[in-house]
Order: structure tokens, then C-alpha cells, then sequence
């Protein structure tokens, strides 16, 4: 490593540790410790920035790694950002061990993940970047299934139904004796946590008899390409292929409504409107100049592409706050290793201006 990185990453770590050491922990779940900076003598390793997780969060990180490796700032820079997903689970499994410098995530981190990134020494920093509006959808050609209730989603999705919900009139009689084909979040992804618990009550409490996927493309192809389907995922990707899928309203006991940033922004789209999120490894945003610039970067151009992408961008003052907490390095998490349905943006607002 060149004397002005180093320098840089020092300067980093001081500053970082220096803010920690003033902040108030009480509202933090996770222990803060002082970070060891250590020397990181692979020149390529320094420059490269590792994020994998979400599939869900994945078409936002991907946008703005494009465009941030276009910037003309970044080229002086030559960072490198790789981008993958393996969902939410299967992406804290990677974190948590310090193989990845960002992670993102459908969901907040559970306390289980929580144990493993403390029991291996990683310290992360919380950082909201959006709202997504999960999304039921089926095949266009579906002309008898408009809505559904959470009632018949339950019916549909919970382990009693494995193998004997396996027609569309058994759901709700005046549909017709059509085979019902099921297409979901396989178990690594947050989707999957997040819907079973607001469907089943459970996290993960789900049958198991349907085409699981983590890419949510295949579950949009599979759904695209069967009359009988009926699937869950984010918006984003019904948004992207809205000609070949029909989104179906959801009842939650107060009407049907259909996922849109018109309805999550006005808290009607619920149990289905959720908060997404990026967990920065703040060891490497003291160590890795590369990740600091792309997590700032990423901060900065978040409303545009967010909202470019087919998801709701947070308020001004939410990514405010995200910066603010990121450059202070706080770490830990305002949602104590829980997942939590029907959160609106107004909340998860004043959750961020407590932390």
C-alpha cells in the first residue's frame, strides 16, 4: 500500500474510534469494542469492495457500484466493487465472518447473526436505504384472482397446507379447480423471513412443496411462463416485468390495496412494506479507503436510483441520518436481532434519530 492510503486509513480509524468512544451506547444491541486497525499489505485487496447478500437489495447496490465505478472521483481511486447475492441469510453467513465488507439485506440482522459477527470480532454500522412493497403476483392470464387476503395467504403458505392446498378452489370457492403452483424466497433470503412471519406468524414456519428460489429472475420466469402460478418478491422486479406478471392486491382486513410507492408512502400497503437495508463492516470502512468512498457515494445517489429501480427512496432526513451515522462510525442495530412487520417510513425514521 501507497503512504497516502495508509495514512488515509489511519486517519480513519482514529476519527472512527474517537466518535465511538463519545457515543452513547444504550441504544445499541451490539457491543461496541475498539477496533484493532490492522495493516493490509494486498494492494488489490484495499481497492476491491465485497458486498453480497439480498437479492432484493441487489438491484440498488448493483446500480450505484456501476455508477460509482463510472465517476470520475472513483477512477483516480481504481476501486473495485464485485456484487453478488446469496440472500439475507446466506449474506450475514459471509459478514458475520469477515468475508464480505458490506452486506445486504431484506430484513434487519437477527440476534442469532448478531452472536456470530460479536463472537468473531465484526462490528457493523446499520444503515436503511430504502422501502420495498413485497409483492404477490401471478400470471396475467389470471383473470379470476384480483386479491387476496392474508387469511388465504396463510391458508396457502403455512406447513399444514404442504401437500393438500393444492388447487386454486380450495383457497376461495368461487375460484376456479385449477392446479395452484407456488413459486417463493428459498430459506437463505430475508423475503422469506419477513413473509412467513407476516403471513404464518413464524419466521421461516413455511411449506416447503414449491419452486424456492434466492434469484428473485426465477421466480419472475417461472411465474411469467405458468397460468396457474402464484408467487412472492420484491417490487422491483415486478416493476421490471410488469408486461409478463400481474401483482395481486392484498387485504389486510381494511380493503384491498396494491403495492405501489403511492400506498407505502401513505402506510397502506401492510403487513408487505418493509425497510431495506446495507450492514457496513466498520473495520473495513476504517481500513479500506475504497469501502469508505462507495459507502458515501452510495448514500449520496440512494433517492435517485432507489427510486429509478422501482423501490421507495427513504426522506431527505433519513439518508441525512444514514450519513451522519455511517462518518461517526456508529455501530449496532435499533431493531434488537428482530424482524418487525408493518414498520412504516415515519417510524423507521424516528427509530434512526434515537440511535
Amino acid at each position: 500500500m501507497s503512504a497516502a492510503p495508509k495514512k488515509l486509513a489511519l486517519a480513519l480509524g482514529v476519527l472512527v474510534l474517537a466518535t465511538n468512544c463519545a457515543t452513547n451506547s444504550n441504544t445499541s444491541t451490539q457491543t461496541q469494542q475498539p477496533q484493532k486497525v490492522t495493516e493490509v499489505s494486498n494492494a488489490e485487496t484495499v481497492k476491491t469492495v465485497n458486498v453480497d447478500g439480498s437479492s432484493t437489495v441487489y438491484p440498488i447496490t448493483q446500480a450505484i457500484a456501476k455508477e460509482f465505478q463510472t465517476n470520475s472521483q472513483n477512477k483516480s481511486n481504481q476501486a473495485q466493487v464485485k456484487v453478488n447475492f446469496s440472500g439475507t441469510s446466506g449474506g450475514f453467513e459471509k459478514f458475520c465472518t469477515g468475508q464480505t465488507d458490506i452486506s445486504n439485506a431484506s430484513r434487519p440482522i437477527l440476534k442469532a447473526e448478531m452472536d456470530k459477527c460479536n463472537k468473531n470480532n465484526v462490528r457493523f454500522i446499520e444503515l436503511p436505504v430504502a422501502f420495498d412493497a413485497l409483492t404477490i403476483a401471478v400470471h396475467p392470464q389470471n383473470n379470476w384472482a384480483q386479491d387476496i387476503t392474508i387469511a388465504e395467504l396463510k391458508k396457502i403458505w403455512e406447513p399444514a397446507a404442504q401437500n393438500k392446498i393444492t388447487r386454486w378452489n380450495q383457497v376461495r370457492a368461487t375460484w376456479p379447480d385449477r392446479p395452484l403452483k407456488l413459486y417463493g424466497a428459498g430459506d437463505k433470503s430475508g423475503t422469506f423471513d419477513y413473509f412467513t412471519e407476516a403471513v404464518v406468524g413464524k419466521p421461516g414456519d413455511s411449506r416447503t412443496d414449491y419452486t424456492a428460489s434466492e434469484d428473485d429472475e426465477v421466480l419472475v420466469d417461472g411465474i411469467s411462463k405458468d397460468p396457474n402460478a402464484l408467487g412472492y418478491f420484491g417490487f422491483a422486479y415486478f416493476e421490471e416485468n410488469q408486461n409478463k406478471l400481474k401483482a395481486l392486491a392484498v387485504n389486510n382486513g381494511q380493503g384491498a390495496v396494491s403495492p405501489s410507492r403511492q400506498t407505502v408512502e401513505k402506510n397502506t400497503y401492510q403487513p408487505f412494506s418493509r425497510p431495506l437495508f446495507i450492514y457496513v463492516n466498520a473495520q473495513s470502512a476504517q481500513n479500506k479507503p475504497a469501502v469508505k468512498h462507495f459507502v458515501d457515494f452510495y448514500i449520496e445517489n440512494a433517492p435517485k436510483i432507489v427510486s429509478s429501480i422501482g423501490y421507495v427512496p427513504l426522506t431527505e432526513e433519513g439518508y441525512h441520518l444514514a450519513k451522519v451515522h455511517f462518518n461517526r462510525g456508529k455501530v449496532g442495530t435499533v431493531f434488537e436481532g428482530e424482524a418487525q412487520i408493518n414498520l412504516t417510513l415515519g417510524e423507521l425514521l424516528r427509530k434512526q434519530a434515537k440511535f
